[in-house]
C-alpha cells in the first residue's frame, strides 16, 4: 500500500469514528469510536509527521459530519502562452493562485478574488477546466479530503502587487517551471492546463 493509499484510509477511518461519536447510542460504542479515533491520530502522526497534539487539536472541533474541503485554482495565461504561478511563503515553492473556498463567494468569485489577493492582477473566469479528488493523485499526505477546482480565467488588467503569503509570482513557459508545491499543484496538473491552452474544446475533467 502506498502513502497515499494509507493516508486516504486514515481519513476514512476518522470520519467513521467521527459520525459513529455523533450518533453513538450507548457509552460502550462511544468508546470504541474514540479508541478508532485515537488510533487514526497516531497513525495520521506518523504519516505526515505532525505532533499528535496538532492532529487532535485539529480534528477537536469537527463535530459535523465530515466532507470535503474544497480548493479552487485560478488558470491563467499571458499572450505569450505563459501560465501564471505564485511563490508561495508557507513552503517557498510555487502553486497556481489560489486557495480554499470562502463561504458567501462561489467558485468563480473567489478565482477572481484569489488572483486579486495574490497577484494584484484582475481576471475574469472563463471555464471549468478540472474538478479532481486529490486522494486520486499524487500528492503528499495531509489531512484533510480535498477536491480541487481549476477555472480558466482571462487577464483583464492590474499589476503585480505584494502579498503578504506570497514571495513572488511571474508567468512561466511550459518548459520553464519553477519548482512545484506538490501539495498544491502537481507537474502533471500544470500540463492538463496547457492542454487547454492548446485544445480550447477540450471537455473538462471530473474525477
Amino acid at each position: 500500500m502506498t502513502q497515499q493509499h494509507l493516508n486516504e484510509w486514515i481519513k476514512k477511518i476518522h470520519a467513521v469514528s467521527r459520525l459513529g461519536l455523533a450518533y453513538a447510542v450507548n457509552e460502550y460504542d462511544a468508546e470504541r469510536y474514540r479508541q478508532l479515533q485515537q488510533i487514526a491520530n497516531e497513525m495520521l502522526q506518523q504519516l505526515t509527521e505532525q505532533p499528535v497534539e496538532f492532529i487532535e487539536g485539529y480534528f477537536s472541533d469537527k463535530k459535523e459530519y465530515i466532507t470535503p474541503k474544497v480548493d479552487i485554482r485560478a488558470v491563467v495565461f499571458n499572450e505569450d502562452n505563459e501560465i501564471l504561478l505564485v511563490k508561495e511563503k508557507a513552503d517557498g515553492l510555487w502553486s497556481l493562485p489560489g486557495g480554499w473556498a470562502d463561504i458567501g463567494y462561489t467558485p468563480n468569485e473567489t478565482a477572481v478574488n484569489e488572483v486579486r489577493e495574490e497577484t494584484g492582477l484582475e481576471v475574469v473566469p472563463t471555464k471549468l477546466l478540472a474538478v479532481l479528488d486529490k486522494r486520486c493523485h499524487p500528492h503528499p499526505p495531509e489531512a484533510d479530503y480535498v477536491y480541487k477546482i481549476f477555472i480558466e480565467c482571462a487577464l483583464t488588467g492590474g499589476s503585480f502587487t505584494s502579498s503578504f503569503d506570497i514571495l513572488d509570482k511571474g508567468f512561466f513557459a511550459e518548459d520553464a517551471l519553477p519548482p512545484l508545491s506538490l501539495q498544491r499543484v502537481l507537474p502533471a496538473q500544470i500540463e492538463l492546463m496547457f492542454k487547454y491552452l492548446y485544445s480550447p474544446y477540450k471537455h473538462a475533467v471530473i474525477d
